[in-house]
């Protein structure tokens, strides 16, 4: 598969990077991507994704857009208020690039449906915000062998992880943050505020991320880093990174 000289023209300033290069623009042409959740983290990542030259994208959001998401939630306009977010997110991505795959769900993620949602694509992306979804995403990927990249914003911190727990040596999200979330009566962090420039930070950097866990054995830029956790502060402003392990008695990715 080569790229048109439309394409490459689009893309010229990350073929000129050795570590992209033609190949790796050719791989990222390739992927499909699942964003998982469409908000302050969604919104932002999902540009500079599609920007990216992904090929496919599945997008998954049951909520419309309100008012009050675009202080953050940078792919949506004043028009948008009332329509679905992943309806809207599609129309965003038809004008900007009308090479793009896409299909969308507006169910909401469970148990039941989150594998069905994620085990074609090449990674996901989960900026959902509760912890029963994301326990639902993480448990579907680990199942489905998908890789996970899951980011979170709140107030002036954000945080991106790669998640790879199929793999026998590598955690999940559950092992990250156990099994206490799975109610649906613990599933939302405090209506504390948010500084709309911290989500895109956290989202642009999802964005990054995503690039590099999709270029593994491509490029020289792709490094997964599963296992690690960055964590963004903006009042500092600083970052700094962890490492998780593996929980051997994990129920998502260690299970018997």
């Amino acid at each position: 598969m080569s790229l048109s000289p439309a394409r490459l023209d689009r893309f010229a300033r990350h073929i000129v990077l050795p570590e992209i290069g033609g190949a790796g623009q050719v791989a990222l042409s390739r992927k499909h991507v699942a964003v998982m959740g469409l908000g302050g983290i969604g919104s932002p990542a999902l540009q500079y994704l599609a920007a990216s030259g992904i090929g496919r994208f599945t997008l998954v959001d049951d909520d419309v857009v309100d008012v009050s998401n675009l202080q953050r939630q940078t792919i949506f306009t004043t028009r948008d208020v009332g329509h679905g977010k992943a309806t809207s997110a599609r129309r965003w991505l038809a004008n900007f690039d009308d090479a793009l795959e896409v299909e969308i769900s507006d169910a909401r993620v469970t148990p039941d449906n989150a594998r069905a949602l994620v085990e074609r694509a090449d990674l996901v992306l989960d900026g959902t915000d509760n912890f029963a979804t994301r326990l639902a995403v993480s448990d579907a990927c680990v199942a489905a062998g998908v890789p996970l990249l899951s980011a979170a914003v709140g107030r002036f911190q954000g945080q991106v992880g790669a998640f790879a727990g199929h793999l026998s040596d590598q955690p999940c999200y559950r092992c990250f943050v156990g099994d206490a979330f799975d109610a649906e009566d613990c599933d939302t962090c405090a209506e504390d505020g948010m500084l709309g420039a911290m989500a895109g930070w956290t989202g642009s950097f999802a964005a990054m991320q995503a690039v590099r866990v999709l270029l593994a054995g491509v490029s020289v830029f792709g490094q997964p880093q599963w296992g690690t956790l960055h964590l963004l502060d903006g009042m500092a402003p600083a970052m700094r990174s962890l490492r998780i392990a593996k929980d051997p008695g994990c129920k998502g990715c260690c299970a018997a």
